[in-house]
């Protein structure tokens, strides 16, 4: 649990994005919605499951409803439930089933990032696992529709960043953050 206010969590999410995702460009459309101002940043004060569920409806609904010039993707950062990323890796469970329920698959997808984020097979200090490593437990909302944009296959940009932390190795990554 962190002591820090909600600004605090929400510049060290944001510090995170410009070093790591856009600095390192894991991602091929972050800059652009940063650039943009187009991204929510949405902290949680969730602490149990039911009022997680609960602001994850509200922000999915959100994102669809809104205009994509305006909010292109949003940031569900909750660092007061899911520290452990073996329950946070349950919930990812039910936060697909929500997309369907709310029939919002094929329109909007979760992505998830994780302090402890950790890859199957792999051990937790592999640099591999810091492409999804995040300050904080976040889930990212992205429109299917940004994602068909980019016309990058997902496969190809988790080799790149895989390729990327390991040139830069653990050194590189804990430098980034001096």
């Amino acid at each position: 649990m962190t002591h820090l206010s909600n600004q605090q969590i929400i510049q060290e999410t944001e510090r995170w994005l410009t070093s790591a995702v856009i600095g390192l460009n894991l991602c091929p459309f972050a800059k652009a919605v940063h650039v943009k101002k187009q991204i929510r940043y949405v902290l949680s004060e969730a602490r149990n499951i039911d009022v997680l569920i609960e602001t994850l409806i509200t922000e999915l609904e959100t994102l669809a409803a809104a205009n994509p010039a305006e909010i292109e993707t949003t940031l569900l950062i909750h660092p007061h439930i899911l520290g452990d990323f073996l329950a946070y890796n349950d919930f990812l469970d039910i936060a697909d089933s929500l997309l369907e329920e709310l029939n919002l698959g094929g329109v909007l997808q979760i992505a998830s990032f994780h302090p402890q984020y950790q890859f199957e097979g792999s051990c937790p200090d592999d640099i591999d696992n810091y492409t999804n490593r995040s300050p904080y437990p976040t889930l990212h909302l992205i429109r299917e529709e940004s994602i068909a944009k980019v016309e990058a296959d997902a496969d190809v940009i988790v080799e790149r960043n895989i390729a990327t932390l390991r040139a830069m190795g653990l050194a590189g990554w804990t430098k980034l953050w001096e």
